[in-house]
C-alpha cells in the first residue's frame, strides 16, 4: 500500500484536498504550508469525526515518520491519506527551491530584500546597525572582518546589513560572509546555501566534526560544549582567512536575556559584551554589530519578505528542530518568558534591564570583581562610605 507522496505531488494535486501538520502547536504556531490544519499527530485518533473521505489527506509532520504511522491505521478504514516524504523541511526546500527557479525573479527579490533594510526597516535596522558600529567602535580601518552565518535570521541579516555597509557607509575594512558546517542534516546545509543564492552573499564554507566528536564525548546535554567548539573554529578559521575579528550576530534581546539569567541562574551581575578580545587567539576580536537591534524587527522584516531560515541546526536534538534555541524548558526560554510578562506591566522593562549594566553605582555594590580578578569588598574602604 503506497502511503507517501512528495511535496511537488501534493501541491500539483488539483482537488479539493485537506492539508494538516501534525507537529505540536508550537511548531506549527511558527510556520506551517498555507492553509494547513493543526491536529497533533499524539491525539490524531482522537479527530477521526473531523476527517472525511470524500477528499484526499495529506499529513505534514517533522521528518514523516509520524505521518506515515497515522496513514497506516487510516488507510484500510477507507480515507485516501498521504504522508509527505520529508515532513515540513520538505516543504521549506520545495520553496526556497522555487524562489530561486527564475534568475531575473531571484535578481528582483535580492534588490526587494536589500531595499527594505535601507527603506522599509530603516529606523529599526540599518540606523541601529551603524548606531551600535559607531558607539562602540566596532570597526576600524583596516579591518578585515569573518562575518559568522549560521543560517538564521540573525545572522543573515548581518551579513545583508554588512554588504550594504560596504556599498553606501564605509569602505576601509574588509568583509569575508564564513559559513562553518559543523555536521548540518541536508535540509538545513541545503537551506543555508540556497539562501546565500537568493540573497547574494557570497559565502565560504568550511566543514568541521564538531557535532560528531560533541556526540562522542557529552551523554548529557552538548550545547555547552558545542558552542565552545564552534567558537574556537570560527575563530581559527577567520585568522587563516587573514581576518583580525569575527562577527556574530547576536542581536538586544539576546543581551538583556543574559542580564537577567546572570543575575537570577548565576548569581552574578554581568552582561554580553558589543565587543571583546580573544582569550585564545591572540590579535582576535569578536564583535556584536547587531547590539541595538530588537529581535521582534528582525522577525518583521523575515516576514515582510517572505524568507524562511533555520532555526535550531543542532543535529543532536533534532527534537528542537523548529525551538531556534530556546527550547520548552530551557533557561533562556524561561527568562524570555518572563521579560515578555513584565513587558505586559511597563514599557520601560526591557530598556532598563539593557541600562542596569550601563548605570553600575560602584559604592552601592557590597562587593565587585575587576578584570585582573581581585575582589573588592565595602568593608574594604567603609570608612569612605555614607547614607
Amino acid at each position: 500500500m503506497l502511503y507517501t507522496k512528495t511535496i511537488e505531488e501534493m501541491i500539483e494535486d488539483s482537488r479539493d484536498k485537506l492539508v494538516i501538520d501534525v507537529r505540536e502547536e508550537k511548531d506549527f504556531n511558527k510556520s506551517s504550508y498555507p492553509g494547513a490544519l493543526n491536529i497533533s499527530w499524539e491525539t490524531f485518533s482522537d479527530h477521526e469525526n473531523e476527517l472525511s473521505k470524500e477528499k484526499p489527506i495529506y499529513l505534514l509532520c517533522y521528518s514523516g515518520k509520524h505521518s506515515v504511522e497515522i496513514c497506516e491505521e487510516f488507510t484500510p478504514k477507507g480515507y485516501e491519506i498521504y504522508s509527505i516524504e520529508g515532513g515540513i523541511y520538505s516543504y521549506y526546500r520545495y520553496t526556497i527551491e522555487h524562489q530561486l527557479s527564475d534568475e531575473d525573479e531571484k535578481e528582483m527579490r535580492c534588490k526587494e530584500i536589500e531595499r527594505s533594510i535601507i527603506k522599509k526597516f530603516r529606523p529599526e535596522l540599518w540606523s541601529q546597525f551603524t548606531k551600535a558600529i559607531n558607539t562602540y567602535d566596532l570597526i576600524q580601518d583596516g579591518d578585515k572582518i569573518a562575518v559568522c552565518i549560521s543560517g538564521g535570521k540573525d545572522s543573515m541579516l548581518m551579513a545583508k546589513l554588512f554588504q550594504e555597509l560596504s556599498r553606501h557607509g564605509k569602505k576601509n575594512f574588509e568583509v569575508v560572509y564564513m559559513v562553518m558546517n559543523p555536521g548540518y542534516n541536508d535540509i538545513n546545509y541545503t537551506t543555508i546555501i540556497n539562501n546565500a543564492k537568493l540573497m547574494q552573499i557570497p559565502i565560504t564554507v568550511f566543514d568541521s566534526d564538531i557535532f560528531d566528536i560533541v556526540d562522542k564525548e557529552v551523554s548529557g546535554s552538548p550545547c555547552y560544549l558545542c558552542a565552545r567548539m564552534r567558537r574556537g573554529a570560527l575563530y581559527s578559521k577567520a585568522k587563516e582567512l587573514g581576518c583580525n575579528k569575527i562577527a556574530l550576530g547576536h542581536h538586544y534581546d539576546d543581551v538583556i536575556e543574559t542580564i537577567l539569567m546572570g543575575m537570577l541562574y548565576g548569581g552574578q551581575i554581568q552582561t554580553m559584551m558589543p565587543k571583546l578580545h580573544s582569550t585564545n587567539f591572540e590579535g582576535m576580536e569578536l564583535i556584536r554589530p547587531l547590539y541595538l537591534i530588537r529581535e521582534e524587527d528582525i522577525k518583521k522584516w523575515m516576514a515582510y519578505n517572505d524568507l524562511t531560515f533555520i532555526n535550531c541546526a543542532c543535529r543532536l536534538t533534532e527534537s528542537c528542530a523548529s525551538c531556534g534555541g530556546t527550547d520548552k524548558g530551557s533557561k533562556r526560554a524561561e527568562i524570555k518568558s518572563l521579560i515578555s510578562e513584565l513587558r505586559e506591566r511597563s514599557p520601560y522593562i526591557e530598556a532598563n534591564i539593557f541600562k542596569s549594566v550601563e548605570n553600575v553605582h560602584l559604592n552601592a555594590l557590597v562587593a565587585y570583581k575587576t578584570p585582573d580578578g581581585k575582589r573588592h569588598h565595602f568593608l574594604d574602604n567603609y570608612s569612605e562610605y555614607s547614607e
